[in-house]
């Protein structure tokens, strides 16, 4: 069953995919479950919690400034590209929003999985997406608020609330039921990142279902702005890599963390502050930079990194 599972999470962009066509065929089918997105997330982030072990937080408590200058990297990378991205090519106020929300969000928790698929520092990159998961409450209404405020209004401490409930709190709780009921979670912890996979791809397929009708009138500069802000997250981790002076294998890590965003979550909070347009950015960067990632992870993946953290 374990197999299963595993084999039904390296299918996302494939079950995204096939979510996508759905939600545009037969919009009905998805649209109904709208009222429990956010329930949905959170028993995500809740899986989430399950697969993490105590031991994946020893690199930041012995080395805490690398996750932390991933982290940075990150929030100084994404959001400012979203921002200069929607300006130059002029995006209408709820798509540019919604492309700077795409970019303010925390890492995804799948650049763990094409980490290790790069040969990248897998134990870096759960603690990058650890800690700016746990930043995220604080961090993404922020340059939301500060970048988006010209576009639309802007409720800094509503969005935080939401990234708490649906984030912070449902990962802790999930972590502490780990810790106090390992062995029983271990015999299916495959399921959970298969829960997840599910979850993302039902949320993509949720926002086009819910875009139909503005789908037809959207122009390729909405796609073309996707494409860039997850060139510039990739190219952008991996040159200030070098900067940094981190190894082959770090580099990876960093490029892969800044390259890939927690669109899911965008996704949810632009349907839940904003409106379903603000959320198309995130359903088509969740589907694209995973696309991207894993053809950057074929490619690394016969040319050895460096060294592990």
């Amino acid at each position: 069953m374990n197999k299963i599972f595993e084999k039904f999470t390296q299918l996302l962009v494939v079950w995204t995919v096939l979510a996508v066509v759905i939600g545009y065929l037969y919009p009905p089918v998805l649209t109904v479950f709208r009222a429990y997105l956010d329930y949905m997330f959170m028993f995500t982030m809740l899986g989430i919690g399950f697969v993490l072990n105590p031991e994946d937080f020893l690199p930041v408590i012995k080395k805490p400034w690398l996750p932390l200058l991933g982290t940075f990297t990150q929030f100084l990378i994404m959001p400012l590209s979203a921002f200069c991205i929607a300006k130059a090519l002029r995006l209408p106020p709820s798509l540019a929003l919604g492309l700077i929300v795409a970019g303010s969000v925390p890492g995804a928790m799948a650049s763990n999985v094409i980490s290790y698929l790069a040969k990248a520092d897998v134990a870096l990159s759960i603690a990058i997406t650890t800690v700016s998961t746990f930043l995220a409450p604080v961090l993404t209404p922020f340059f939301t608020y500060f970048l988006a405020r010209t576009y639309m209004h802007v409720d800094f401490w509503a969005m935080f609330k939401s990234i708490l409930m649906m984030v912070v709190v449902p990962l802790a709780v999930g972590l502490t039921m780990k810790h106090h009921m390992r062995e029983k979670i271990e015999r299916i912890r495959s399921f959970f990142p298969a829960l997840s996979t599910l979850f993302i791809a039902f949320i993509c397929g949720l926002i086009v279902a819910l875009n139909k009708d503005k789908l037809a009138h959207l122009t390729p500069m909405i796609f073309a702005a996707v494409v860039i802000l997850n060139i510039a997250g990739l190219l952008g981790g991996y040159g200030l890599g070098r900067v940094y002076r981190f190894n082959e294998q770090r580099r990876r890590t960093l490029a892969i963390e800044v390259g890939m965003q927690n669109a899911g979550l965008g996704a949810v909070l632009a349907i839940k502050h904003f409106s379903a347009e603000a959320a198309l950015p995130s359903a088509i960067f969740a589907t694209w930079c995973v696309i991207t990632a894993s053809v950057l992870a074929g490619i690394w993946w016969n040319k050895p990194g460096g060294i592990s953290l």
